[in-house]
């Protein structure tokens, strides 16, 4: 009776210190203690305000929902080098189909996704029938989608349409009740499409992971690809679909990042790929995959943006400190993850251990 009355004590015990949840708590944990780090020195000047707050969203968006998709392929023991080359060749289809060729920029879109996930689809089939690495695979389409890019134009490409403008400069204000008035908050604080854009993401990939069958198959190729084929699990077409997904999550990256410097550019976004990577494991997604959540995820994107908030703010760092201290956390991340990875394993080690007699 005692055992059925404690029983359901240590079920949620041992979820609440689950490993894999470890690194999430890690990256909410250093989120707050570097904000805190921030908000002492730079509070007076502006550092604790809404508006830093959502700036952090805005100017991050087109990373975070690169990292969405990026999540799902690490979860499955993948990664794709592509991702900044496949947004960076969206914004140049948008800017040279708008403005050189004088097509609507929503048909310019549409195509976008149309090459931007039919490269995924294709990589991922590569990937899984072909067995061709990751790695050579999505580093054959970075390759592919620069080269287009450059193919399109060298040069830097302004986008003159209406609805690109009105797109970029919609946005929606945080108000306060003052005088029994709504008015603005002081300093305005909004967010615009892209942070809705990133949310809407956000949400989907949750859903995806935690409510769906898909989910779940990609939570057991990531920890055992041989052992999700004898369980019957359709491993290819899984594969196939979040390379999919992926591409989407690409060319939506593409289209917020066009609408976000309004222009489109061969080089734009070089080196992205790395930076959505690094979003990803700081919110604390396995690179040896079977463990992922887009909520660390979420938390890898606001990491990443409230470094560079505090250089701004304290005026005498290059912005390359940002990206040091961005290197470190990494580099963090990974020694935490091989410490989690090499405890759980001596932890099952002891579990599958005879009892002596």
């Amino acid at each position: 009776m005692s055992n059925l009355q404690t029983a359901p004590r240590q079920s949620l015990w041992t979820r609440v210190t689950n490993p894999k949840f470890i690194m999430v708590y890690a990256t909410i944990g250093l989120f707050l203690l570097i904000y805190l780090f921030g908000a002492i020195p730079y509070g007076d000047v502006g550092f604790t305000t809404l508006r830093t707050f959502t700036t952090l969203f805005v100017d991050n968006a087109y990373y975070g929902i690169s990292a969405i998709g990026m999540t799902m392929v690490l979860i499955t023991g993948g990664i794709d080098l592509s991702v900044g080359a496949v947004a960076s060749l969206t914004g140049m289809l948008i800017a040279y189909g708008t403005t050189v060729m004088g097509i609507h920029p929503l048909i310019c879109m549409g195509f976008a996704l149309i090459v931007g996930v039919g490269l995924g689809l294709l990589m991922g089939w590569v990937i899984h029938y072909l067995n061709v690495p990751p790695f050579i695979t999505t580093l054959t389409g970075m390759f592919l989608a620069r080269g287009v890019c450059s193919l399109i134009s060298r040069e830097s490409i302004e986008i003159n349409h209406p609805l690109i403008d009105d797109l970029a400069s919609w946005k929606i204000y945080f108000m306060q009740l003052k005088d029994g008035e709504w008015v603005k908050i002081k300093p305005s604080a909004y967010i615009n499409l892209n942070v809705i854009i990133f949310f809407v993401m956000l949400l989907i990939g949750i859903y995806l992971l935690q409510r769906t069958r898909f989910g779940r198959n990609i939570y057991a190729i990531g920890g055992s690809e041989q052992s999700a084929k004898l369980m019957g699990l359709p491993v290819g077409r899984t594969k196939v679909l979040v390379y999919g997904f992926n591409g989407l999550c690409s060319v939506l990256a593409g289209i917020t990042y066009a609408l976000y410097v309004k222009s489109g550019w061969n080089l734009s976004l070089q080196g992205a790929e790395l930076d959505v990577i690094t979003c990803a494991v700081i919110g604390g997604t396995l690179l040896t995959g079977g463990v992922g959540y887009m909520i660390g995820t979420l938390f890898g994107v606001m990491l990443k943006g409230l470094i560079p908030a505090l250089i701004t703010f304290n005026g005498n760092l290059l912005s390359w400190w940002g990206k040091i201290a961005t290197g470190l956390l990494l580099l963090l991340f990974i020694c935490i993850q091989r410490i989690v990875v090499k405890t759980t394993d001596r932890r099952k080690g002891k579990k599958r251990a005879p009892v002596k007699s």
